[in-house]
C-alpha cells in the first residue's frame, strides 16, 4: 500500500519508514509536523495515513486534527492515529462521522510489528481497527452509565470486540461462538442502547460511539 507518516519523533518515524518498505509497502512521505502532513496527502494519493496526535508547534491535538480534515475531504483515504496514552474524546472525534478506514493505537502497540502491520491492513481495507487496552479502559470508565449496565457479560465482550472494528465472523473466531450467536448478541446490544434502525445510519458504529461519548 502507498502511505503517508507523521510523526515528530525521528527514531519512530525512521523505524516506521524503515519496517513498511520491508514489508513491500511505499512510504510516499515522512514529516514531522500536521502542516507538512496536509500538504503530502495533497500532493500525493496516499492508500493510507499514519499519524501521531500530537505534534508541533503546540503537541496537543495537531495530528488529530488534520486527520479529521483528512477523513473530511478524502474519505477514500485509511487514516491510522497513534496516541501515547488513552485519550478518549480524541477517539470519540475520530469515529464521529464514521468508523470505515479508521484506526486509533497505543504506541506501544507499534512495538508489536504484527499487530501495528494487521491494525494498517484492516484500516487499507475499509474497516477499522481499535487498540483493545482503548476500549478496555473506555468500557471500564462507562460501566457505571446506562443503558451500558443492561449489557450482560457476553454481550459486552461482544461490544468489546465490535469496537476493536472486528467483523462479525472474526468476533466469533475470538469469542469461539457461532456466527448466529454474533449476530444474536449484537442485535440485543443495539436494542439495549435504543439505537436507531433508521435508514442512512450504522449502529455498529452508533454502539461504540455510544459509550466513546459516555
Amino acid at each position: 500500500m502507498r502511505v503517508i507518516l507523521a510523526e515528530d519523533s525521528t527514531l519512530l518515524r525512521e523505524g516506521l519508514v524503515r519496517l513498511l518498505a520491508e514489508e513491500g509497502h511505499e512510504v510516499l512521505a515522512a514529516v514531522g509536523d500536521a502542516d507538512a502532513l496536509l500538504r503530502e496527502v495533497a500532493a500525493h494519493t496516499p492508500d493510507v495515513v499514519v499519524t501521531d496526535i500530537r505534534m508541533p508547534p503546540d503537541h496537543t491535538d495537531e495530528g488529530l486534527r488534520a486527520a479529521v480534515r483528512i477523513r473530511e475531504l478524502r474519505p477514500e483515504i485509511g487514516v491510522l492515529v497513534l496516541s501515547q496514552y488513552v485519550e478518549r474524546n480524541y477517539a470519540a472525534q475520530l469515529l464521529t462521522s464514521s468508523a470505515e478506514r479508521v484506526g486509533y493505537l497505543l504506541k506501544d502497540r507499534v512495538a508489536q510489528v504484527e499487530e501495528f502491520l494487521d491494525a494498517l491492513e484492516r484500516v487499507h481495507a475499509g474497516g477499522a481497527a481499535i487498540d483493545p487496552e482503548v476500549v478496555r479502559q473506555l468500557l471500564i470508565r462507562t460501566t457505571h452509565v446506562d443503558p451500558l449496565t443492561r449489557l450482560t457479560p457476553r454481550e459486552r465482550t461482544v461490544l468489546e470486540a465490535l469496537a476493536e472494528g472486528h467483523t462479525n465472523a472474526a468476533i466469533g473466531q475470538k469469542l469461539h461462538i457461532s456466527l448466529s450467536a454474533v449476530e444474536k448478541n449484537l442485535n440485543a446490544i443495539f436494542d439495549k442502547l435504543g439505537l436507531s434502525r433508521a435508514e442512512g445510519y450504522s449502529r455498529r458504529v452508533l454502539a461504540v460511539l455510544r459509550y466513546l461519548e459516555s
